[in-house]
């Protein structure tokens, strides 16, 4: 009776890390329609690692992060939050919110062929099929939203190159020692990406920064429930079965799609349910089990 409540309560703790995780491309798409893409993500990442480096000093020991720390806190952030995070920024107002979610699900796969190709990990014949089956589901998906202008190749160029960015940053993470809690690391490396963004951010900037409601609401969403909430849950999954964790990533471009036909009213045809399997399916079949990752 006990194992079976334990189980219900994994299961429940990972479908609402789902949720709140794919609900970032619909938040951000919300936000950016008052407030420049660089800018919105500039603010939740400064506020984000403040909460999180709050949190580890309130209730945990803290403990600064030494030399070596610092420079390998400085690559994660640069590559899982400067790099990755403005491509998508500046992909999100050129593609529909829920190719945004899509794309982010395709990471387990070009994890596991990236950890093959640098660390000399093998590649299993499932993983190139699964890599395949991922690209083809993408392409077909994404076919008629380019028809009906939901999505430029620019768009989707950016979310390929941060998808390779997030990816390193994964295999980068797994492979590193860390004396750090991930609360720490997770906040420095938030702080020193939203550091490493600001010229980025400058030089992109052309408009006065104003608050609106909707851009203070996608800030706060982003931060709390997305960056705090959702991480916290799955580094709670993780540390209870991180292999039957990472199965709730397949759950994520499902409620991605659904926020955004429901939300922004973007379209969901044949075309998207066929994507979403031949991704799914990928995803069953490239996942490298062996990959930790902790994301913003």
């Amino acid at each position: 009776m006990k194992k079976t409540s334990t189980s219900l309560q994994f299961i429940l703790l990972g479908i609402v890390f789902a949720i709140f995780w794919s609900s970032a491309s619909v938040a951000a798409k919300i936000g950016v329609k008052s407030m420049e893409p660089l800018v919105l993500f500039q603010f939740r990442f400064f506020l984000a690692g403040i909460l999180l480096l709050a949190y580890h000093a309130v209730f945990e020991k803290w403990q600064w992060p030494n030399r070596q720390e610092v420079i390998a806190l400085g690559i994660f952030g640069f590559l899982n939050v400067t790099l990755y995070l403005t491509l998508f920024v500046l992909a999100i107002n050129e593609v529909a919110a829920g190719i945004g979610s899509l794309s982010v699900s395709l990471g387990p796969v070009l994890m596991a062929i990236i950890g093959g190709l640098i660390l000399g990990k093998k590649i299993e014949p499932r993983q190139i099929f699964g890599l395949l089956f991922g690209i083809g589901g993408v392409f077909i998906a994404v076919w008629p939203l380019l028809q009906n202008s939901f999505a430029t190749f620019r768009g989707l160029t950016y979310l390929f190159i941060g998808m390779l960015s997030y990816s390193l940053a994964a295999v980068y993470f797994s492979e590193k020692k860390w004396n750090l809690s991930r609360y720490a690391i997770n906040g420095w490396q938030v702080l020193f990406g939203g550091i490493f963004m600001l010229p980025l951010t400058f030089y992109f900037k052309k408009e006065t920064i104003q608050f609106s409601t909707e851009s203070i609401l996608s800030i706060l969403w982003l931060t709390i429930p997305v960056s705090l909430l959702a991480v916290n849950l799955w580094l709670k999954l993780i540390k209870i079965d991180a292999i039957k964790a990472a199965f709730f990533l397949f759950l994520c471009p499902i409620f991605g799609f659904t926020f955004s036909s429901f939300i922004l009213k973007e379209p969901f045809t044949w075309h998207t349910m066929v994507g979403l399997i031949l991704v799914l399916i990928g995803l069953y079949l490239g996942q490298e089990r062996k990959i930790n990752q902790i994301t913003d």
